[in-house]
C-alpha cells in the first residue's frame, strides 16, 4: 500500500508554487484595484481560486505520472520518484488520484 508521504511525493510538490503564486499575485491587482479592506469581500473567492489552482496542478502531475508509467517512459528515470514507473502505486490507484484532484477543481 502506497503511503501518505509516497502519495504527496507524486504530486510533486516542487511545482505547487507554479499554481500558487500566479493566484496571488491576481489577488494582489485585484485587491489593490477594488480597494476593499474587508475581507470577506474578497478572501473566500481567493481561497476558491488557489483550491482550484492547487488541485489543477496537482491532478496534471498525477495524470502525467499515470501516462508516462503506462508508456514505460518513466521506467529508467534518475529524477524524483514517479508513483507508477516505481512501482509504489498501480496505474489505476495513479489515474483515479488525478480524477480526484481534478473533480475537487471542478466542484470548488
Amino acid at each position: 500500500m502506497t503511503s501518505a508521504n509516497e502519495w504527496w511525493l507524486g504530486a510533486r510538490p516542487r511545482t505547487l508554487p507554479a499554481a500558487v503564486v500566479p493566484v496571488m499575485i491576481g489577488t494582489a491587482v485585484a485587491y489593490d484595484e477594488s480597494m476593499s479592506f474587508v475581507a470577506a469581500e474578497w478572501l473566500p473567492r481567493a481561497l476558491l481560486a488557489l483550491v482550484v489552482s492547487l488541485a489543477l496542478q496537482v491532478g496534471v502531475n498525477y495524470a502525467n505520472d499515470y501516462s508516462d508509467g503506462v508508456r514505460g517512459t518513466d521506467d529508467d528515470r534518475a529524477g524524483p520518484m514517479r508513483l507508477v514507473a516505481s512501482q509504489r502505486a498501480t496505474a489505476r490507484a495513479v489515474k483515479s488520484a488525478a480524477l480526484a484532484a481534478f473533480a475537487v477543481a471542478c466542484v470548488a
